[in-house]
């Protein structure tokens, strides 16, 4: 029974559409001021404060403290999973209204579709392709359920991307998780280990981050480097 009341009280929070807003735009890991998620929710700054009061109760946000300012972020990366995972099983929309609506948001999510950041790792049909490929290599291999370790070619590997200079790798940024992908609806790598990815592939310049949404831009360089490492594009 406490479960589920639970999974009630967070499906409540989840689902109301302005806290739903605030929650997927930190799910890249960012830290907002209250002032720019009352703009992205669409509500007045008392209205934001009154939902994002709710979200710190209930532990799915953390608030900082700069000065006379406060940023909030995702509490931590379950949150960020979890909304990945609802976006994972919402039924896609019906045909004709898809048809309607795809010439104006064709553009607008192909980004997105293609390459983002999901609580500071990366998501999208890349990074399916890469998780592929990774496995195909054995660069990484299951270390339990939904569960992945780095190996030692993928060690070398990944310390070899430019700049190879002085990389270290702990014992956690060798630990990797199954992430549900929600516009792939298959698996990418998450967890520390896909946070050490996305920041190896960004510091050799293969990926660059877009203003204003989380969408990533493969570069030449980088398409080069994964088509002769990885077998990828």
């Amino acid at each position: 029974m406490e479960m589920g009341v639970r999974v009630s009280e967070i499906g409540s929070l989840f689902g109301d559409p302005v806290r739903a807003a605030m929650l997927t735009t930190l799910i890249d890991g960012r830290s907002l001021p209250a002032g720019e998620l009352a703009f992205i929710g669409n509500v007045a700054p008392q209205t934001a404060s009154f939902h994002l009061g709710k979200l710190l109760e209930s532990h799915l946000i953390a608030v900082e403290r700069q000065g006379k300012h406060k940023y909030y972020r995702l509490a931590n990366e379950q949150v960020a999973l979890a909304l990945e995972s609802l976006a994972s099983i919402a039924p896609w929309r019906n045909e004709v209204q898809a048809r309607s609506e795809q010439h104006s948001s064709q553009h607008r999510d192909h980004g997105l579709r293609f390459a983002r950041s999901c609580y500071r790792h990366l998501a999208g049909r890349l990074a399916i392709q890469i998780h592929d490929a990774l496995i195909s290599r054995n660069f990484i291999s299951a270390a339990g359920e939904k569960q992945y370790g780095l190996t030692d070619e993928g060690e070398r590997w990944l310390v070899s991307l430019p700049p190879s200079k002085d990389v270290m790798l702990t014992q956690r940024d060798r630990v990797g998780r199954a992430c549900l992908d929600w516009t792939e609806r298959r698996h990418h790598l998450g967890g520390p280990l896909g946070v050490t990815l996305l920041s190896r592939l960004k510091e050799a310049g293969w990926l660059v981050a877009q203003p204003r949404n989380r969408a990533l831009r493969l570069t030449l360089k980088g398409r080069e480097g994964l088509e002769r490492q990885l077998g990828g594009r």
